[in-house]
């Protein structure tokens, strides 16, 4: 299916599906579906950090911001040599965003973006489609700010579609497709609202995790 006859509608389809688009680059106007064997996902409110992120945070001079500029963190997340966001697809996600079903949590270091993170929601599941840094520990940030605000929000899944290393030293997993599409299934039968519940400060996420940990 190309990106000039792929509607929204059709995109949260396909997510509930267990499938998502990507570009082979961005100056690929097609989108291909994907369903891999094995699927990435994260702890809700379990993501792990290390002892010297905690110590940065500590440090403090952190801040975090949801959907301030959505479209702005996806460009950032967008402008690598290579990525899968081409344009037709940056318009859907901005689309999804109007629609209530896309969020993107931005990184602040005293003032001044550091990384951000985006993704699709759709029932209690959130689809982590792109992050990105502009500092160090800046996506991070993001990850452990976007799993404490899903947790406390109400959602249950946190897809990352593939697991990276990155992802793996952070507390993601692989599961069977199988497996996710059991875990998907049962998302999708709640209501999560990522607006529900302000966003922790800097002082209260690091509180959270160390009491947790």
């Amino acid at each position: 299916m190309t990106a000039e006859v792929l509607t929204p509608r059709q995109l949260l389809a396909g997510y509930a599906q267990g499938i998502f688009p990507m570009a082979a680059s961005a100056d690929d106007p097609t989108l291909h579906w994907f369903d891999p064997l094995r699927r990435g996902v994260l702890p809700v409110g379990g993501v792990h950090a290390s002892r010297s992120l905690l110590r940065d945070l500590r440090r403090g001079g952190w801040s975090a911001h949801l959907d301030g500029d959505f479209d702005a963190v996806v460009s950032a997340c967008a402008a690598r040599d290579e990525t899968w966001i081409n344009a037709p697809l940056s318009e859907l996600y901005s689309q999804l965003h109007q629609a209530g079903h896309a969020a993107a949590l931005e990184v602040r270091h005293d003032g001044q973006f550091a990384g951000g993170i985006f993704g699709v929601t759709l029932g209690s599941a959130f689809f982590g489609e792109s992050m990105v840094s502009a500092r160090t520990n800046g996506s991070k940030m993001a990850l452990i700010w976007i799993s404490s605000q899903l947790s406390r929000c109400g959602f249950t899944l946190f897809d990352t579609q593939f697991l990276t290393p990155h992802l793996a030293r952070m507390g993601g997993t692989e599961i069977p497709r199988a497996s996710y599409r059991r875990q998907l299934t049962q998302a999708l039968k709640h209501q999560a609202d990522l607006t529900a519940r302000p966003l922790l400060s800097a002082d209260q996420l690091w509180q959270e995790i160390t009491q947790t940990s």
